[in-house]
């Protein structure tokens, strides 16, 4: 029994761990528990040193990639372009030291959840230690607003309630029993045990230490935390990969130009010291220019740039990389309250007089519309319902405020207590009001046993009790109703009317409370509750809901217009999940909702099937957390979790990506998290995906655009040595072509906006590589067409100009560059052209162009142009080139309309099929 405290009786478990109810343990007894056990303190993985750390970052073959490159830099003579490329080593290097920390961070948060001193009684006496001093089998005492220090199982209870949200997921305070349990209760449902961490909202209590440390449930979390490693994210790899065989590729093609030319001179017998060395230089440069150095660069700039533009709509993201895990997602698993709901109670019906009323209105703003089969109703005609809003209101401890300086309604007090006054108010009864006019004489608190509370209030003609509580123990109470603004004894056929009313309302997830009076002449004894609480007039029921978010009913409907599940995970109960979710277009059919005692009684071949289908999972614990989301994610599923308390911490770090509440979250969901969502709401995740999926569509189009511009290059060199032809280009225009072209128009296609049908298409397949086939044909047709332009200037000016190379070797190295930039604007969309999109509504990208067009100038025209060995061309001459420049744009755009014409063709077919 040594896990299932809660199995036993109260004084079983003091005898079970040796301590006394009233002495507690002795003070030598708790230190040589204190010696045998350890503190009560969550204990952390050893923490790996900041240089080994900062060696790991060097790992990855592109980084290593650029490491050489810096090299071959520094050896062409360039030792500008080895410092840059060194100092984007060392950054990313940096960042990633910075984002392994994220672990370390999530247990410190843990650690300091923890309550830092306890009441207990030793040797007799109450005394207050630090909590990290508890030991099994202390006796310690709760008061409201305490945090439970340990596990604990209760032993007395006095109206003790326990807030649990942050590890149970119960959205309303816990009422807490010292009776003993049957069978197997979920961790929720556990109502004689205390968990570390949570919080007592209300009333008093005593309870005995049965866990401490890592041997508590949030205990169990830090170490399924430690037990959890860092993944790399869907873009890391493809980049890993991309960065391998690009590296490779380049290095191949690079030494067999360099063998070619070689061969060549040898076949023609013109082969001397310098051509050699014109050939290993160029072959060099040709290394440099080929290998994009500023992908991880401008990739860095970009998710910053996106993560600065989902911050101002309330996504924080804490690792760059998660940005474009985001685009990927095609699971949401959200809990329920506060993201998909507004984590507010309110009253939306109500039975009073025989008759059903709606309320309307959103959380605690007190202003909404009171209707009778959809008509507004005046409460001077309807006194029955006009007396249970009273009734309710006057029965009531919480406290209706307004905040100016944040334009918002809030509720001191119990939740459910604040729905109550809310209502009151929007029936025109301001509570200040009621409590001057009926002025509270005395009071019995609400008790879990009798499940009801009773305040006394004076009025002008006699005294009268309000009482409240739930419906099928007050109505037990009951002698009469209240009908049409006088009482009747109450009848069997009276009761059957409330109790279907009471149906109807659970059956739609509401939680009901009803509300009763009773007068008296003079001030009862209200010791005698049972007496007090008798030959009750019923009034009415009132039923009330954390209703959902309306942003976030469209946000699931865009979900599944984009393709994406959103699935609800929440530990409240499942036909109040069940409600929400249908609410809010997540599910159809009670069968898609499963709970966590059914997923503990299925085989892992019926879980997989089961996440496949369900999109409700209610009453579930933690570790069923984590499950599903394995589960899920072993579907070949990109998973974005949500949560709020130290509960979701482990799923949401095992999550593709972990998305913690700013409002609600605790420190240890915030620290685990990739994302943050500072207002809470499931809309803001899908707006978080969208963004995502732009962002990794931009990484796609610079990424195209890097690889064919730095390709034409390579063909253009390639195909110049095959056909025995002088070199087109020099080591020195090369490496000015790869500065110019790769860096200004690459990073303004980083912050193109995003395409009309982004949220149109399904997710992406995990396994799809970072270009597609059409990106790949794309890249090889628009890099064979500047290569031939290229090649064609260059041969016009050897011909036109009788051989000149230095002529010729310009006409190429103008082409390269314009074609190039020109080229930016056919990578602003894979689907489509840039005249739909608007030619020049990428302003940064119209920036970018213009600067490297103004770059081309300054080393044709000036003291620069004997640097670059290149000659001041003539209008006449730019005539001549400009036209052609235009000849890889529209062999592209054709390209691409084939693309899309044909896969829109096979699209058509399969969906007629």
């Amino acid at each position: 029994m040594k896990n299932q405290w809660y199995k036993l009786t109260a004084d079983a478990v003091v005898s079970e761990l040796q301590s006394d109810l009233s002495q507690g343990l002795s003070t030598g007894e708790a230190a040589r528990r204190l010696a045998q056990y350890g503190y009560n303190e969550l204990k952390e993985k050893p923490h790996e040193p900041l240089w080994r750390k900062f060696l790991n970052q060097f790992k990855d073959f592109l980084v290593l990639i650029l490491i050489a490159a810096s090299i071959i830099s520094a050896l062409v003579g360039e030792p500008a372009d080895s410092l840059v490329i060194i100092a984007i080593v060392l950054l990313n290097a940096a960042l990633g030291v910075f984002q392994e920390a994220k672990a370390e961070k999530a247990l410190d948060a843990l650690k300091r959840m923890s309550a830092p001193h306890s009441k207990v009684i030793r040797d007799g006496h109450v005394t207050v230690i630090p909590s990290r001093e508890l030991v099994q089998g202390d006796i310690i005492l709760l008061d409201a607003g305490d945090y439970i220090p340990a596990d604990v199982r209760i032993l007395e209870s006095f109206n003790l309630k326990v807030q649990e949200a942050s590890l149970t997921g119960e959205s309303v305070p816990v009422e807490k029993e010292d009776r003993q349990l049957d069978g197997e209760p979920a961790l929720a449902d556990r109502v004689n045990m205390g968990f570390m961490s949570t919080v007592t909202t209300y009333g008093r209590g005593k309870a005995i230490v049965i866990g401490t440390a890592m041997n508590t449930e949030i205990g169990k979390i830090a170490t399924m935390l430690q037990d959890v490693a860092e993944e790399k994210t869907p873009l890391q790899k493809k980049l890993e990969s991309f960065g391998k065989g690009l590296g490779f590729a380049c290095l191949v093609v690079c030494a067999v130009v360099f063998v070619m030319g070689i061969w060549g001179g040898m076949r023609d017998g013109t082969l001397s010291t310098a051509e050699i060395q014109l050939m290993f230089m160029t072959s060099i440069s040709l290394a440099v220019a080929a290998i994009p150095e500023g992908l991880p660069t401008v990739v860095t700039i970009v998710l910053a740039l996106g993560m600065q533009r989902m911050a101002k709509k309330n996504s924080i993201m804490k690792k760059l990389h998660a940005v474009e895990t985001l685009g990927s997602v095609s699971v949401i698993c959200s809990d329920k309250t506060g993201t998909l709901t507004q984590n507010q109670m309110t009253v939306v019906k109500a039975f009073a007089g025989g008759k059903l009323f709606a309320l309307s209105g959103e959380g605690y703003c007190p202003e909404g519309q009171l209707t009778c089969n959809n008509v507004p109703i005046d409460l001077a005609v309807e006194p029955d319902f006009a007396l249970l809003l009273r009734g309710s209101a006057l029965c009531n401890d919480a406290q209706l405020d307004y905040i100016p300086e944040q334009n918002a309604w809030s509720i001191v007090g119990d939740p459910t207590e604040g729905a109550l006054v809310v209502a009151a108010r929007k029936g025109g009864y301001e509570q200040e009001a009621l409590t001057s006019q009926f002025p509270r004489v005395q009071e019995i608190p609400f008790d879990s046993a009798r499940k009801m509370m009773t305040t006394l209030h004076q009025r002008q003609e006699n005294l009268r009790t309000c009482t409240k509580g739930a419906p099928d123990v007050l109505l037990s109470r009951c002698a009469y109703i209240a009908i049409n603004g006088t009482s009747r004894p109450l009848t069997d056929a009276d009761k059957e009317v409330i109790q279907a009313a009471n149906r109807e309302m659970a059956s739609q997830a509401l939680r009901v409370l009803a509300v009763a009076y009773r007068d008296f002449d003079a001030v009862p004894d209200m010791t005698k509750a049972e007496d007090i609480e008798s030959n009750l007039v019923f009034i009415g029921l009132l039923g009330m809901i954390d209703p959902p978010r309306t942003e976030a009913k469209e946000a699931v409907a865009l979900c599944k217009t984009a393709g994406i599940r959103a699935v609800m995970i929440t530990g409240d109960h499942p036909d109040t999940a069940f409600a929400i979710a249908k609410e809010l277009g997540i599910v159809d059919h009670p069968d898609q909702v499963r709970t966590g005692r059914d997923l503990d009684s299925m085989s892992p071949e019926e879980l997989q099937r089961a996440v496949q289908t369900a999109n409700v999972f209610a009453r579930v614990s933690p570790e069923h957390k984590v499950a599903i989301v394995e589960t899920l994610r072993s579907n070949m599923q990109i998973v974005a979790m949500t949560g709020d308390g130290v509960n979701d911490a482990p799923a949401l770090k095992r999550a593709d990506i972990g998305v913690a509440m700013g409002i609600t979250g605790t420190d240890v969901t915030k620290e685990t998290a990739d994302m943050i969502v500072t207002d809470d709401n499931f809309a803001t995740i899908v707006t978080a995906v969208e963004e995502g999926r732009v962002i990794y569509a931009n990484i796609k189009k610079f990424v195209y655009f890097l690889l064919a511009c730095n390709a034409s290059e390579v063909l253009t060199i390639f195909f110049a040595i095959l056909f025995g032809w002088a070199i087109p280009l020099l080591p020195i225009q090369l490496l000015w072509v790869n500065l110019v072209t790769d860096a200004f128009p690459a990073l303004a296609l980083g912050m193109e906006k995003k395409e009309p049908d982004v949220m149109n298409q399904k997710p992406r397949d995990p396994a799809e590589p970072l270009l597609t086939r059409n990106l790949k044909i794309m890249i090889a047709v628009q890099s064979a067409a500047i290569a031939v332009t290229v090649l064609g200037a260059f041969r016009y000016g050897l011909a036109v100009y009788n051989g000149d190379l230095e002529i010729a070797r310009t006409f190429a190295f103008i082409t390269l560059i314009t074609t190039q930039i020109v080229c930016a604007y056919n990578a602003r969309s894979e689907h489509y052209s840039p005249f739909a999109l608007g030619v020049f509504s990428n302003k940064y990208l119209n920036a970018g162009v213009t600067l490297s067009f103004v770059l081309l100038l300054l080393s044709l025209y000036g003291p620069l142009h004997v640097i670059f060995k290149t000659i001041e061309p003539t209008l006449t001459e730019w005539m001549l080139i400009v036209p052609i420049t235009f000849i890889p744009f529209i062999a592209t755009e054709v390209t691409k309309w084939i693309l899309n014409s044909s896969a829109k063709a096979k699209e058509s077919n399969r969906v007629s099929a």
